[in-house]
Order: structure tokens, then C-alpha cells, then sequence
């Protein structure tokens, strides 16, 4: 398994092997070809970026079979689809924005699949050689507008906010994603705790799905749906988002207009 990050120093942006606390620094990306400069940076000295810049983010609605019965709705019989805006993509450690139009805003833990190669109707049997790893995802979703636009047949404000997508913090190659454990902490109280062995559409039948209709590019990223156990977050709370095999991605809510720079 390799463990690659996207961060920044005072020199600029680079993509990196995680071992040990230390970044080993490459050129090019993931999506490419990468070679070692030699160089190597501390992890604790740079801020971490998503690992993606600006991707297309594909999400899964009703996808745990927990969760759907949480919520008291009829198992779907196809995946449910929707799309976040690049500009909902924040890394682990930025601020996740809690908007002037909030009112009931949720945090929903989530396996992040990220693309590495261009596809079009792959079979599901193949669909894990498109797969560049995978990391954390935090489907950060404003209820009352979400409701809203669901009982209209749409469905893009309530989860496509500016920050309402964190993503990190790495991406991991050469997981098994069909039982990863997955945990959502809120200020340090666990909320969230489960496998995605729970998932009603494996990561194979996602990728495949989606690509019957659309051609999928490197860094695309498919964010595959939560489990039971979301709940409320306001300013000051700290959301802790941990993916066996890949890390925990952190992200504070800051109120519109107070965070660094507004």
C-alpha cells in the first residue's frame, strides 16, 4: 500500500509518498507519471491539500443498508446520484464553512474512491483496475435545503456549499474497499461506526454504473454514500472523519465570516 499526498510548502505544491511523518516529494501526479526528486519534507512542516484539485465529485444517496432503514425509505433499486461542485472540495485541517443559509447542517462520513484512468463501460469485474485508491470524505449536507430541493426533483445547494466536501488526507492505493471500517467523531465522541461491507452498491457496481453514461477521467472522485449515525454540527465543533487503511481526515466549522480572511 502507498499513501500519496497533495500539500504545500513555502516553495510550492507537490505531490508525495507519506512514510513515517515524512513526504517524500515527486514529480508530477498520480494521475501521470511520478518520479522521486529526492527531496523530502516533514509532514508536520506543510499543509495538507486535498488530494485532488478541484475534481468532479460524483455522490451516492441511501447506499448503507443501516442507514436506509434509519431513515425509513424503500431500498433503491439503482443508485441514487447527485454532484457536489469542485469548489465544495476542502482538504484536512481547512474549515469547513457553516453558511449565513443554515439551519440544520449535517456531517456524513464516507469512502472516497478516486479515479486513475480515463473509462467508459467497463464491466464490474474490472472496474478496480480504474481505481487509483481512495481516501476520506466528509458529504457535508444542509437538510432544510436538501428537503427542499428533493421534494422539487433536484438536488444541488443543500450538499454543494463552498467547503461541503472535505476530502483526505491521502489518497491509499491497494485497498480492499469492500470492509473498511469507517468512523465519524464529533468533538471527539464517536457518532458514526461501520463497515463499508454495509454498502447496497459495492464500489465495482458504482464505478461501473456510472461509467455506462459517463466517461470518467483521472481524479474524478465517487463518494459512496454513509452510514447511520449523522447528526448536527454547528460553529466550534471539530469533525473527525477515520477510513481503515487510509487516516483521518480533521476539519473545524467555522461560522461564514469568521474564518481567516473573511
Amino acid at each position: 500500500m502507498t499513501k500519496i499526498a497533495r500539500y504545500e510548502t513555502t516553495s510550492g505544491v507537490f505531490y508525495g509518498h507519506l512514510e513515517d511523518n515524512r513526504l517524500h516529494r515527486m514529480d508530477g501526479t498520480p494521475f501521470g507519471r511520478m518520479t522521486p526528486t529526492g527531496d523530502v519534507d516533514d509532514l508536520h512542516t506543510v499543509r495538507l491539500l486535498a488530494p485532488v484539485q478541484a475534481p468532479r465529485v460524483f455522490g451516492v444517496g441511501a447506499n448503507y443498508k443501516a442507514h436506509i432503514s434509519e431513515m425509513g425509505m424503500a431500498t433503491p433499486v439503482r443508485p441514487m446520484l447527485f454532484m457536489k461542485p469542485s469548489s465544495a472540495v476542502t482538504g484536512s485541517g481547512d474549515p469547513v464553512i457553516y453558511p449565513r443559509e443554515g439551519q440544520t447542517i449535517h456531517y456524513e462520513a464516507e469512502l472516497a474512491v478516486v479515479i486513475g484512468k480515463t473509462t467508459r463501460r467497463i464491466d464490474v469485474a474490472e472496474a478496480d483496475r480504474v481505481v487509483l485508491g481512495y481516501t476520506c470524505a466528509n458529504d457535508i449536507s444542509e437538510r432544510v435545503i436538501q428537503k427542499e430541493e428533493m421534494d422539487q426533483g433536484c438536488l444541488l445547494i443543500g450538499k454543494g456549499f463552498d467547503t461541503f466536501c472535505p476530502l483526505g488526507p491521502v489518497i491509499a492505493t491497494g485497498l480492499d474497499p469492500s470492509d473498511l471500517r469507517l468512523e465519524a467523531r464529533l468533538n471527539g465522541q464517536t457518532r458514526q461506526s461501520s463497515s463499508t461491507s454495509d454498502l447496497l452498491f459495492s464500489v465495482p457496481e458504482l464505478v461501473s454504473y456510472l461509467s455506462q453514461a459517463v466517461t470518467l477521467q483521472p481524479g474524478d472522485v465517487i463518494i459512496t454514500g454513509t452510514p447511520s449515525g449523522v447528526g448536527d454540527i454547528a460553529p466550534g465543533d471539530r469533525m473527525e472523519i477515520e477510513l481503515e487503511g487510509v487516516g483521518t481526515l480533521v476539519n473545524q466549522v467555522v461560522a461564514e465570516g469568521e474564518q481567516t480572511g473573511a
